[in-house]
């Protein structure tokens, strides 16, 4: 937070600290924090964010985890981004709640460089993951069986694309964690509060403007432009595709499923990166003002005052709304959360539904090892085998299956294939 800001949410400005401002007394009036409408809105929100944030991600990174065939390619970019999601509602969501609220930053350096440390992780393995998870979308539509033909098993270049993303997300952050610490600001009167402020005093300006653009271009401008140029390209391809065989479409009703199963998940992805443009626009439109305007600080005022708080609101609010999405757009995500968190399926019911699933890939496992042997097996098995195998690999090709289809009228035993 910036001094001139602090130092004008009080209501007065100090101009030993900051001689080049004009002090006007009239204008700025201290207003008590128990008369401030922040003081008493900013937890309620921030309260919101841990309850929704914690539930709706814990309980997808927990469906993730305990279902091993919903591990697939996008679903391992899911549960990245719920994990990320959820260190920062944990380990920061607390803390900064009381930012609007206190005058004074009460928890000390060390949660102060955590809390920076940790909101620059989240930021970036969110942007970093839909990126990601575009150019995946954009090589399942585009050309799905190149990275076989390449000879590389899609699973472990996933977690291994994943991994890496932590890596770079804490890498960027790490000026966060060093440089970040507790000003105090004295104010008139020989009062003074704490802030807890990432850039040091003695790097001077060039160095709070230069991590501003740099956060702005590495984790919002960049990106955003780099998966708009994925989806462009998709809706290039699908466009060509569907003019070229508007035979093969128009019959073929398993291929009309298999696109219509990508589409989906593209939608899916598409609403993910709308809700971080919107989440995070305000944040970095008003770091970009107050920093590169020459007249910020002259013009902050009361409609500024209240874009930076609803910035700053709803960059928590991006960590806990994308279970909330997936909730509405994802059928089998809502029977999962409905089962963990309302329990409406009894344990006899998933003790069946385990049982019928299980026998039916033992089956399928069973009729492709008798082909795989010279087996002689009647004409509708070698069939059923094949039908099998087909399936399994067309729902790899498209990918997040389990968390985007829609909901049908199938029995409660398909949850895990739907």
């Amino acid at each position: 937070m910036s001094y001139e800001v602090v130092e004008k949410m009080a209501g007065i400005l100090n101009t030993t600290s900051f001689p080049n401002m004009e002090v006007n007394d009239e204008d700025h009036s201290y207003v008590p924090y128990d008369q401030r409408p922040e003081t008493y809105i900013v937890p309620v929100v921030f309260l919101i964010i841990l309850v929704v944030g914690v539930t709706g991600n814990g309980i997808l990174v927990l469906t993730l985890l305990r279902h091993a065939n919903m591990r697939n390619v996008p679903n391992t970019y899911v549960l990245s981004l719920a994990l990320g999601d959820l260190l920062v509602i944990v380990t920061c969501v607390p803390f900064t709640s009381t930012v609007y609220t206190i005058e004074s930053w009460p928890w000390g350096l060390a949660v102060c460089k955590l809390s920076e440390f940790v909101k620059d992780i989240s930021i970036g393995v969110s942007v970093f993951t839909l990126t990601a998870l575009s150019a995946e979308r954009y090589c399942a539509i585009v050309n799905p069986i190149r990275r076989h033909i390449a000879g590389l098993s899609a699973k472990p270049l996933t977690i291994l694309t994943a991994s890496l993303i932590w890596v770079l997300a804490i890498v960027l952050a790490i000026p966060s964690a060093l440089f970040s610490h507790v000003p105090t600001i004295p104010l008139q009167g020989n009062h003074s509060i704490l802030i807890c402020y990432p850039f040091p005093d003695e790097f001077g300006d060039n160095y709070k403007k230069g991590m501003v653009m740099f956060k702005f271009l590495a984790y919002y401008a960049i990106p955003l432009c780099v998966i708009a140029g994925f989806y462009l390209a998709m809706a290039r391809h699908l466009e060509l595709s569907t003019r070229n065989m508007p035979g093969e479409l128009s019959t073929g009703g398993h291929r009309m499923e298999q696109i219509r199963a990508r589409k989906k998940v593209g939608k899916m992805v598409i609403s993910f990166v709308i809700i971080f443009v919107i989440c995070f626009l305000p944040y970095h439109t008003f770091m970009l003002w107050f920093h590169f305007c020459p007249s910020s600080d002259q013009d902050f005022d009361d409609f500024w005052h209240a874009f930076r708080i609803i910035g700053f609101c709803l960059s928590f609010v991006n960590s806990c709304v994308n279970p909330i999405a997936l909730y509405f757009v994802s059928g089998t995500f809502r029977k999962r959360f409905n089962e963990y968190l309302c329990c409406r399926m009894s344990t006899r019911t998933l003790s069946v539904c385990r049982t019928e699933t299980g026998s039916l890939e033992r089956n399928g496992n069973r009729l492709t090892q008798r082909r795989r042997l010279g087996g002689h097996g009647s004409h509708y098995e070698t069939s059923f085998g094949s039908t099998i195998r087909r399936q399994t690999q067309e729902l790899n090709s498209t990918a997040l299956y389990e968390l985007a289809t829609e909901d049908t009228a199938a029995p409660t035993c398909d949850l895990d294939y739907k």
